[in-house]
C-alpha cells in the first residue's frame, strides 16, 4: 500500500499507532512471569490489566478533542512520550503497584494518541476516508501482535525477560517519536486559545443513533481482544497445560496477525458489510474458545483464535469507518474519541467481571457468561446497525 513521503507523510501516523499498541501487549506473554516474581494472585492479574482503562479515560473524556485545537502532531508527541514513561516504569517495576502506575500510564498514551492519529490518518486521504481506516486498523492490529509476539520470545529465549524487551521498546518509541516530529500538520491554524478541559463525549445528536452500532461493535470487539491478552496465558497453562511465554506470545501474535491480513485483504467490503461479518464471526469464535477449554485441544483454540482475528479485524475496520464517515469533520477527533470510549471500556470491564466471576463460580462458568455477553452485544450491533446504519457514500 503507497505511501506519500515528504516530512513523514503518511508513515509517520501509522507507525506512532503500532508502536504505542505494540506497547500496550508487550507485558500479555510476561504476566505469568510477574505472578511468579510478585506473588499476586489471578484476581489482581487482571485489575492490573483492567487498569489500563483508567488511562483510557481520563484522556478520551478530557482531552480527547485537544488535538482538534492545538494540531496533531504535538498531541501525538505527548502519547509517545506517555508511552515512554509506561516502558520505563515495567522496566524498573519492583512490585505491583508498578505494574499498575505502568498500565495506567500506557492507557493514559493509548487513550490519548490513538483519537489523534486516527483522525490524522484520515486527513492524510482526504479522497478516500476508508483507505485512512485501513491503513489504521491494519498497523494498530500489527503493533498488538508484535509486541506480544517479540515479547513472548524474549521473555522464553532472551536473558532478562523481564527487562530487555522494554529496552527494545524503548528505542523504537525513540525513533518513531523523532520521524513523528517531521510529520505534516493538518489541522489549519492550530492554536492554544480558548481551550476547555471539561469532560465532554462528543456525539452529535444528528448521527447520535447511526453511532450505537459501532459503538456496540467496537466494545464487544475490545472486550474479545482483551480475553485473549489478559486471560489466554492463565488458560494456557490452567486447561491446555502450555506454560511458555513464547506460546502465550504466539497465540496474540497469530490473533493479530490474521486480523492485519485480513484487514487488507477485505478492503473491498464497505464499512457496513464489514461490521456485520465481524459481528457474526465473533459469535463463532467464542464457540471456539469454550469448545477449547471443554476438550484442552491447542487446535481448537488455535482455530478460535483465526477465526477472533478476522472477527476483531473486520469488525474494528468496519465500525471505525462507519464513524469517520458519518463523523462532522470539525469534530472527528472528538467522535473517534467517544467512539473508543466504548472500545477501551470493552477492554478492561469484562475481564475484571471474567476474573471475580472465575473466582466464585470457576473458569468454565466465568467463560460461559463472557461468551453469551459477546453473543448478546453482537446481536444488538447487528440490529442496530439494519435499523439505523447509513449506507458509505459512492
Amino acid at each position: 500500500m503507497p505511501f506519500d513521503g515528504g516530512k513523514g507523510g503518511r508513515w509517520a501516523p501509522a507507525w506512532a499507532i503500532a508502536a504505542i499498541y505494540a506497547v500496550a501487549t508487550v507485558p500479555s506473554p510476561l504476566y505469568l512471569d510477574y505472578r511468579r516474581a510478585f506473588g499476586f494472585s489471578e484476581l489482581t492479574l487482571t485489575a492490573i490489566y483492567a487498569s489500563y482503562v483508567i488511562g483510557n479515560l481520563t484522556a478520551l473524556f478530557f482531552l480527547g478533542r485537544l488535538s482538534d485545537r492545538v494540531g496533531r502532531r504535538p498531541i501525538a508527541l505527548v502519547a509517545l512520550a506517555c508511552t515512554g514513561v509506561a516502558i520505563l516504569a515495567f522496566a524498573f517495576a519492583s512490585s505491583t503497584a508498578w505494574l499498575f502506575a505502568a498500565r495506567i500510564v500506557t492507557g493514559l498514551a493509548a487513550g490519548l494518541g490513538a483519537g489523534t492519529l486516527t483522525a490524522w490518518l484520515a486527513e492524510l486521504y482526504p479522497d478516500n476516508k476508508l483507505r485512512g481506516t485501513i491503513v489504521a486498523a491494519s498497523f494498530n492490529l500489527m503493533g498488538l501482535g508484535v509486541g506480544a509476539g517479540i515479547a513472548g520470545l524474549l521473555g522464553r529465549y532472551a536473558p532478562w525477560p523481564l527487562r530487555l524487551v522494554y529496552a527494545v521498546a524503548f528505542l523504537a518509541i525513540v525513533a518513531i517519536a523523532a520521524f513523528v516530529a517531521r510529520a505534516d500538520e493538518t489541522v489549519a491554524n492550530p492554536t492554544l486559545r480558548d481551550l476547555s478541559l471539561r469532560p465532554r463525549l462528543g456525539v452529535p445528536k444528528e448521527i447520535a443513533l447511526a453511532f450505537v452500532s459501532p459503538a456496540a461493535t467496537i466494545f464487544a470487539t475490545f472486550a474479545l481482544f482483551g480475553f485473549y491478552a489478559a486471560l489466554t496465558p492463565n488458560l494456557l497453562a490452567s486447561s491446555l497445560h502450555q506454560r511458555s511465554d513464547a506460546v502465550a506470545g504466539a497465540v496474540v501474535f497469530a490473533l493479530c496477525a490474521v486480523g492485519a491480513v485480513c484487514v487488507v485483504a477485505t478492503k473491498a467490503l464497505n464499512s457496513r458489510a464489514a461490521t456485520f461479518a465481524g459481528l457474526s464471526l465473533m459469535i463463532a469464535s467464542v464457540g471456539f474458545l469454550l469448545a477449547a477449554q471443554s476438550v484442552h485441544s491447542i487446535m481448537l483454540l488455535l482455530l478460535g483464535t483465526a477465526v477472533c482475528g478476522a472477527s476483531i479485524a473486520l469488525g474494528y475496520r468496519g465500525s471505525l469507518a462507519v464513524v469517520n464517515e458519518i463523523a462532522p469533520a470539525d469534530r472527528r477527533a472528538e467522535v473517534v474519541s467517544s467512539y473508543l470510549i466504548a472500545a477501551y471500556v470493552g477492554n478492561s470491564l469484562p475481564v475484571i467481571g471474567v476474573g471475580i466471576l472465575s473466582q466464585t463460580s470457576g473458569t468454565v462458568r466465568a467463560d460461559t457468561a463472557f461468551a453469551i455477553m459477546i453473543c448478546v452485544i453482537a446481536l444488538l450491533g447487528i440490529a442496530m446497525g439494519v435499523r439505523f446504519g447509513r449506507p458509505p457514500p459512492a
